[in-house]
């Protein structure tokens, strides 16, 4: 289990300036978009407002992490739980001036540290990995984007990249490595992704989550501020699943893809697979009718899912967005609603206030309910790259159960 050190920190004023391809670049000042964890009556809160913009947010003194640390491990129930720290933040963890000074505190805790997203810009000198390592951190998720030196400092705009390069080889040789590249058509893809691979592999690295790079509205960036680089194509949804498999079949690191695909696990949405139809057979019966709003990418999936099922009263709408958990209120106003039943379910965490969602699907003059289904349906390949197809299977279980559960409730049908 691993318990989160919060560092604190600010995109590009706490990580030595932003990467050129950074989902933070251009981030204006917006109204809060509404969400979940609002109160009933107001549209906004901390989480849909500051903490998605992670703009106020400055690096926090040792002491303070410390101390809220200390209040977590002593108020939750760790006992019986094997634990690890994991140090994040809004900023780059290399660049906190504090790092070894925390790491070793950790450490005489009795306890190791995972360094969490790192783009290594802050390692001036890479022998500070060995450092950290021999104070108690064997663990760290790397973001490389590539291991050629000059696409390091362009790109990630790393000023001795030469030095955060000796440090995630130091690392990848003494501790597990889990290395991360946005993958950006015609920069890092092709050869340069071949040879960022073929060094990590033999430097010892675990795994690489290759994460596409996203440019538009549609593909999750809502902050106002699309496009990221003006002209920069990205990989359609198809040819990004194409490069994860091939890179997957070709190397002998865990590779896994966002928003697709795990080769080994098949997620998400391991349950779709044909092969994998018996699984079936644990979701309750659905008893309810209603219209399910998706993604782009999870919807067809979703589909398929209770097509197999034979239900009939269920449907599902698949919004422009390509990533549920980051539909807004806009991508409501744009569904037929000729197409959706009087009852309907909207992903959890999306971010769409409870007062806008109602109204914006009753604007045909249908008072309509509207519920949210679980956190989540399926793993991406941040999480499944520590499981196995059959963990990835139980948690799909697990949450269709819940979103069944959800129809049953909600949409109960009329006698």
């Amino acid at each position: 289990m691993q318990i989160v050190a919060d560092i604190g920190g600010i995109p590009g004023a706490d990580c030595k300036g932003f990467c050129k391809y950074c989902y933070f670049k251009k981030v204006k000042e917006l109204d809060p978009l509404g969400c979940v964890s609002c109160s009933p009556g107001k549209i906004g809160c901390s989480r849909c407002g500051e903490e998605l913009r992670e703009g106020k947010n400055n690096f926090k003194p040792p002491f303070a992490v410390i101390s809220e640390l200390q209040s977590t491990l002593m108020l939750g129930n760790y006992k019986n739980h094997d634990l690890k720290i994991n140090i994040s933040g809004g900023g780059d963890v290399s660049c906190y001036p504090h790092l070894n000074e925390l790491v070793s505190t950790i450490n005489q805790f009795g306890l190791t540290s995972h360094l969490g997203y790192t783009s290594g810009k802050g390692f001036i000198d890479g022998e500070i990995a060995n450092t950290l390592i021999n104070n108690g951190v064997d663990e760290v998720t790397y973001t490389v984007f590539s291991t050629n030196l000059n696409l390091r400092k362009e790109w990630v705009r790393d000023l001795k990249p030469e030095e955060s390069m000796k440090a995630l080889k130091i690392f990848s040789e003494n501790v597990d490595v889990h290395a991360a590249s946005v993958i950006i058509p015609g920069v890092n893809d092709g050869d340069i992704l071949l040879k960022t691979c073929s060094d990590l592999e033999d430097w010892g690295a675990k795994a690489i989550i290759l994460m596409r790079f996203a440019n538009r509205i549609n593909q999750g960036i809502i902050l106002k501020n699309a496009p990221i680089l003006e002209g920069v194509r990205t990989h359609t949804v198809d040819e990004f699943g194409s490069l994860v498999k091939e890179i997957d079949s070709q190397f002998n690191l865990r590779v896994t893809g966002t928003p697709i695909l795990d080769p080994k696990t098949n997620a998400p949405f391991a349950i779709a697979k044909d092969t994998n139809e018996i699984y079936l057979q644990f979701i309750q019966e659905v008893t309810g009718e209603a219209t399910i709003i998706s993604s782009k990418i999870a919807g067809p999936y979703i589909a398929k899912i209770f097509e197999k099922l034979e239900v009939e009263d269920v449907n599902v709408i698949s919004t422009e967005k390509e990533i549920a958990c980051l539909i807004t209120k806009e991508d409501l106003e744009e569904i037929d609603l000729s197409k959706v039943k009087d009852t309907v379910l909207i992903p959890r965490r999306a971010f769409v206030h409870d007062l806008d969602a109602e109204r914006i699907l009753s604007t045909d003059g249908k008072d309509r309910v509207v519920g949210r289904g679980p956190d989540k349906l399926s793993v991406d390949g941040e999480m499944s790259g520590t499981l196995t197809e059959e963990n990835v299977i139980e948690k799909e279980i697990e949450q269709f159960r819940d979103l069944v559960e959800a129809i049953n409730f909600f949409g109960m049908k009329k006698k």
